[in-house]
């Protein structure tokens, strides 16, 4: 029952995600967004619903732009379910900018398949990486996937590889600029985020630590189905699934590596492993097996969105 509501793409479908998403959103925020006394409250909040509303639009517009995922629903649901184990999550601006930049990239690196205009996707996408890497820095670490994706479609051009280069010194140039110009703690921010942490001493309650093994639980299982069942997708597509395989791991040694560590950094691995759990639906044959999975993920995600409140 709940397959049949989003196996297909629907203005319905669509519409009551984004119900979803501002109900849950509006229920963790609720004393920041409704206290009229604080413009910067209700600032910050209008901008995260923006940005999630547009986060979400990207994702959608991803996948079924470059055909990873058949005609339904299932990625955009399964990042929010993503969303509701970690709901900090919903407040974290700077993550969400970074994120965002993130998806950006993404979407030319997916591109690239078409082999249509490269440099400039290549270039767009490192630039967009390292404009991220400015709300949180070890998302530079993304411009691995860059080279990745060179690699797959066009390695052979030496001047591929040179263009993150130029990128990193375009938007290094002029985010210098702007910092000496408006507010030289910029940069201090930057350096202070270029800092390793691998302690997992950060849960402020059991429930968190729960969360935190119930997604490790379905990213692996989500994770090895795409590895195991890789040679059974579509030739033209394989590389494009590759690359959700290293964005996924990329999007996990950003969070090991990040000083102030927390779960909403997991943030960054949720558009590659929904895009991983859709698959794993869609190309089952079986419909209890589709039903069954579905409901784990989804009661498992209430139930830790639920408890953090």
């Amino acid at each position: 029952m709940i397959t049949s509501v989003f196996k297909k793409s629907t203005i319905l479908n669509y519409s009551l995600i984004v119900v979803l998403l501002l109900c849950f959103f509006f229920l963790y925020q609720t004393s920041d967004l409704f206290n009229t006394t604080k413009l910067n409250g209700f600032f910050k909040s209008s901008t995260l619903i923006v940005l999630w509303l547009a986060s979400f639009f990207l994702v959608n517009f991803m996948v079924k732009k470059n055909g990873l995922t058949k005609d339904s629903s299932y990625t955009i649901l399964f990042f929010l379910l993503f969303l509701l184990l970690f709901p900090s999550v919903f407040n974290s601006i700077n993550l969400l900018f970074a994120n965002f930049f993130l998806l950006l990239a993404m979407r030319r690196l997916i591109s690239l398949q078409t082999l249509k205009a490269p440099k400039e996707k290549i270039f767009d996408a490192s630039m967009w990486i390292f404009i991220a890497s400015l709300f949180h820095f070890w998302c530079i670490l993304f411009i691995v996937l860059v080279y990745i994706s060179i690699i797959f479609h066009v390695s052979r051009d030496y001047r591929n590889w040179l263009l993150p280069f130029v990128a990193f010194v375009a938007t290094a140039v002029i985010f210098m600029l702007t910092a000496l110009y408006f507010d030289k703690t910029w940069i201090d921010h930057i350096l202070n985020q270029a800092q390793l942490n691998f302690e997992l001493n950060y849960f402020v309650n059991n429930y968190q630590n729960a969360a935190l093994s119930f997604y490790v639980v379905v990213a692996l299982y989500f994770v090895f189905s795409m590895i195991f069942s890789m040679t059974n997708r579509p030739l033209i597509l394989q590389a494009s699934y590759k690359k959700m395989i290293f964005g996924f791991l990329i999007g996990v040694i950003v969070f090991a590596l990040s000083p102030e560590k927390n779960n909403s950094m997991l943030l960054f691995t949720f558009m590659p492993l929904s895009v991983m759990a859709t698959n794993n639906i869609e190309y089952s044959q079986s419909k209890m097996y589709q039903e069954i999975t579905l409901l784990l993920v989804i009661l498992g995600c209430f139930f830790a969105f639920f408890a953090q409140l």
